[in-house]
């Protein structure tokens, strides 16, 4: 305890020298001296290939739901940027069960959120419902073989909802509807992990990362009277056709 005590008295010296020194600094700056200082309760070292699982889990009695975010996938352009190449989405897993606590993971079925499914999510109230509909062969010539349809529906008492995910497969000859109930507790986790997640499902992560990343003394304007000034040119940008 007095270890923590020691270093967030350490960290609010640094902040207050930095902020007399600049005269204030601007939100990025505020952002990135914040991430800096952070705390962290884990004691090892992760390798820079070494998987992370960290799902959301929901058990229930006939069946589990978890969900994680899948990041996006991004390619080099010729100019030497990159550019999202493949959307992420936040992945939800259906489990059967197959008894008490058991549940049959070979035969669990996937639902890949969308961005704006994902906001559908969130901003559903608590009487509210939802429904989605893909084709995960959409673009192939077995279109149409595949369906998949989820749907979120309130309880009616506003206690959770009913998160439902009907597959129809021609081609494994499977037709099964999962369905999970869902408190409205652990709809909020979902719900508040899921809007966390956005912006790196978006990719929105590695282009801030990338501002960010500038040493502090470039978010500083030379006379220290006055933080430094975005860009001009960001703005600009809006208006290029």
């Amino acid at each position: 305890m007095m270890k923590l005590v020691r270093i967030l008295k350490h960290r609010n010296r640094a902040y207050g020298l930095a902020f007399e020194k600049s005269g204030g600094l601007d939100a990025q700056c505020l952002c990135r001296f914040r991430d800096n200082a952070g705390i962290s309760t884990f004691s090892g070292s992760l390798e820079a290939k070494e998987k992370i699982y960290a799902d959301f889990n929901v058990y229930k009695g006939k069946a589990a739901l978890s969900a994680s975010p899948v990041l996006p996938k991004f390619s080099r352009i010729d100019s030497g940027g990159l550019k999202v190449d493949r959307h992420g989405a936040m992945m939800l897993k259906f489990s059967p069960a197959l008894g008490e606590r058991k549940y049959d993971w070979d035969r669990k079925q996937l639902f890949a959120l969308s961005v704006t499914e994902i906001g559908s999510m969130i901003n559903l109230g608590p009487n509210g419902s939802c429904e989605f509909f893909h084709d995960p062969s959409m673009k192939s010539s077995n279109a149409g073989l595949v369906r998949k349809t989820l749907s979120v529906k309130s309880h009616g008492d506003g206690s959770g909802y009913f998160i439902s995910l009907a597959v129809a497969d021609n081609l494994k000859k499977i037709n099964e509807r999962i369905t999970v109930p869902v408190t409205s507790a652990e709809f909020a986790v979902m719900r508040s992990a899921f809007n966390f997640a956005l912006p790196f499902i978006m990719g929105w992560d590695r282009y801030t990362n990338s501002v960010t990343d500038r040493p502090l003394a470039e978010y500083i304007s030379s006379s220290g009277a006055k933080p430094a000034k975005i860009d001009p040119e960001n703005f600009d940008a809006e208006w290029d056709r």
